[in-house]
């Protein structure tokens, strides 16, 4: 009996003991993972604003605003020297001429008869009386001169210019309904022209509104 009592209190302060010991180790603490970072999308390109008074897609122009002609194949397409040229073309000389002639298209201001009238200026000396003649094409009316004798080259008022005797010239000035006129200007040795009429008129008969 005193063997028990002897072990007992041997090994109740051990166990409270060890009991006392678990109690002061520490609790592992939860940890909590990060969040992951938001992640943003890139700025969607800006785009460009519309031009001002742009087309919309897909429409069409207006009928009466612009004209439309079949160059012969003997027109040779060349650049436009200027801003106010639609098309330039040039003919290949006659034989017996010593330049090529050329046909100018363009549009500009003033009456019919102004321009008629600054053309055969352009002349210096004249040979014979410049033709005038009308016709209607595709409801365009179409003003047609030929002027013959010595070209003063160059613009007008712009600098000097220079006397090409044994020159011609044959115009057009086309009327479409819109009112704008458009200015059909062959120029050159006369050969030249007089070879290029066919072709001339065969351009004018196929004027029409776009």
């Amino acid at each position: 009996m005193t063997m028990i009592k002897l072990r007992s209190a041997l090994v109740l302060p051990l166990v409270a003991a060890l009991a006392a010991a678990c109690s002061k180790t520490p609790e592992p603490t939860a940890t909590t993972a990060p969040e992951p970072q938001a992640t943003s999308k890139p700025a969607a390109p800006a785009q460009p604003a519309p031009a001002p008074n742009a087309p919309a897609a897909g429409g069409q122009q207006a009928a009466g605003g612009e004209l439309a002609w079949d160059a012969p194949a003997s027109f040779e397409s060349a650049p436009n020297p200027n801003a106010m040229r639609k098309a330039t073309y040039k003919i290949k000389r006659a034989a017996g001429d010593n330049e090529d002639a050329e046909l100018s298209v363009s549009q500009a201001g003033g009456s019919v008869d102004a321009n008629i009238t600054r053309w055969i200026g352009q002349f210096s000396e004249q040979r014979g009386d410049a033709k005038r003649s009308e016709l209607k094409v595709n409801d365009v009316k179409v003003t047609v001169v030929e002027v013959k004798g010595t070209f003063a080259s160059g613009m007008p008022g712009m600098g000097a210019t220079t006397p090409k005797p044994n020159y011609a010239m044959l115009g057009a000035i086309a009327e479409p309904p819109s009112g704008e006129l458009w200015f059909f200007k062959l120029t050159g040795p006369e050969k030249t022209v007089t070879a290029a009429r066919a072709d001339f008129d065969k351009l004018v008969n196929s004027l029409r509104v776009k």
